[in-house]
């Protein structure tokens, strides 16, 4: 298992960790494409300085989920792609992507799942008051946030904290844990390989 494709939304802050981590090589892996639903996101950026292919596209220029599921589809076939990476892509992954990558997608998420799924998690985690949220990778499932986890790292929170000391609190976890489950989940894939 060696090539990925990164789907994100935004900023792109772990979609970068992750190619610094390949950089480094503590990633045994080729990033061969950045799927992104919002054109002009930070995310294709890192993805042209990084010179690594990118597919963008609007969800309202289809007629349905299901037909640019399909498009993102043929694309991760046309790149050969074994593992899909959600970082910090916001739509749900729809049936077409999980029947052809089932056990193949993963999420990064800011919190201790199942605690605070969805949208805003820091901010529903400063608000529900608790002591300690963290940073959750788990497998992709047809919920939201639901699957089954793989990794996880927890984040006190400060009595005085804010969403933005918070943030970049679970960002510095973020882009250590990402790139290092990765790995894991890359050398697990291909010792499954070599033992069919």
């Amino acid at each position: 298992m060696k090539n990925i494709a990164v789907f994100a939304s935004g900023n792109g802050s772990n979609f970068q960790a992750i190619i610094d981590a390949v950089s480094e090589q503590k990633l045994d892996a080729t990033i061969k494409l950045l799927v992104c639903d919002k054109p002009g996101a930070y995310a294709v950026e890192r993805a042209k300085a990084a010179g690594i292919d990118f597919f963008e596209f609007r969800a309202k220029d289809y007629a349905d989920k299901q037909a640019y599921e399909l498009e993102i589809l043929a694309k991760l076939h046309e790149y050969n792609i074994d593992l899909v990476v959600l970082a910090g892509y916001m739509r749900l992954i729809g049936p077409n992507l999980l029947t052809d990558y089932e056990g193949r997608i993963v999420n990064i998420h800011p919190s201790l799942l199942p605690a605070f799924p969805g949208k805003d998690a820091m901010g529903q985690a400063l608000a529900a008051k608790v002591e300690v949220s963290g940073v959750t990778v788990h497998y992709v499932d047809a919920g939201m946030d639901s699957g089954p986890i793989i990794a996880q790292e927890t984040v006190e929170i400060a009595a005085n904290e804010t969403i933005e000391t918070l943030q970049e609190k679970i960002h510095k976890v973020e882009h250590q844990l990402y790139p290092a489950v990765l790995q894991m989940l890359v050398s697990k894939f291909k010792e499954e390989v070599e033992n069919v």
